[in-house]
């Protein structure tokens, strides 16, 4: 049967820690971001706010700093927001009566389209110097990343969502091993990732491929740890341990001494037999 769909984390929880890392990062008293829709984006996320006119404001596309931004792909800023020659001034009133003057942007770009803005702002007159602009840029780059293997993440389980259960002996091999790539595949962004939602979403995702190939006759009496299972199902694509040791950032004498133990507690004598034994308690697809 079809693979049940997993829920995609809400991006907001991204754009919002965006946001607190621009403020936190950035020497700004205000930070504020939107996600891009269709020519335009709406400002969700603003701290240090003192009145209500920039929430939940609607900027288009070329309009204003953060049109410019969206339409231009690239960050900019301005040191005196209402003398600012080089933006329109569509929304002087709400970025005025917010009593902001330095004011900087960033586009959140996947893959080259933009997915979020965001600014840091400042009610003081200066300079939109190099500490504003990388706190932007390392903020933007770190949410685009997230958004990327979200991304990438409903791509894969779009394609599992056809794969038949049933033990793989009696499926095309060729898919099977697809089913294993990304099984492998998803485990190693599972590690990788530091937001818990999609960490959780990517084990989730894993272990129903893993239930794929079970024997039904077979019920799991193992539990192997996550390292453990990371790393059998690196030695399960034909990795050697220092392979498998690259892939995981582990040494090899760790990817040694977990692969020992998962092979004691499956009752396996070789490294083929402890894969093998896995697949048949569903432990890997």
């Amino acid at each position: 049967m079809p693979l049940p769909p997993a829920a995609r984390p809400d991006d907001r929880d991204a754009l919002r820690a965006a946001v607190r890392e621009v403020r936190a990062t950035s020497g700004m008293s205000v930070a504020f971001a939107g996600p891009v829709g269709s020519g335009s984006f709406r400002i969700a996320e603003l701290l240090g706010g003192r009145t209500r006119y920039l929430r939940g404001l609607e900027v288009r596309a070329g309009a204003g700093l953060g049109g410019r931004v969206l339409s231009e792909g690239r960050a900019a800023g301005v040191e005196d927001y209402g003398r600012a020659l080089d933006i329109t001034h569509d929304y002087d009133g709400p970025v005025l009566a917010e009593g902001l003057r330095t004011v900087a942007a960033v586009p959140v770009l996947v893959d080259g389209r933009p997915r979020a803005v965001l600014y840091a702002a400042s009610r003081e007159g200066g300079s939109v110097g190099d500490r504003v602009r990388d706190a932007l840029a390392r903020a933007a780059s770190r949410m685009a990343a997230e958004l990327g293997v979200r991304d990438e993440v409903d791509r894969r389980l779009a394609l599992m969502a056809a794969v038949p259960s049933g033990p793989p002996a009696a499926e095309d091999p060729a898919r099977w091993e697809e089913v294993r790539a990304v099984h492998a595949d998803l485990r190693l962004a599972a590690s990788a990732t530091d937001d818990a939602a999609l960490r959780d979403r990517l084990l989730s995702a894993c272990t129903r491929l893993a239930a794929l190939g079970a024997a039904q006759d077979e019920p799991a009496t193992v539990h192997l740890s996550g390292r453990e299972v990371d790393v059998l199902t690196q030695v399960a694509l034909g990795c050697s341990n220092r392979e498998t040791a690259a892939r995981l950032s582990l040494r090899p004498e760790t990817v040694k001494s977990y692969l020992g133990s998962a092979m004691t507690k499956l009752d396996a004598h070789t490294r083929l037999e402890a894969v093998v034994r896995a697949r048949r308690l569903g432990l890997l697809p």
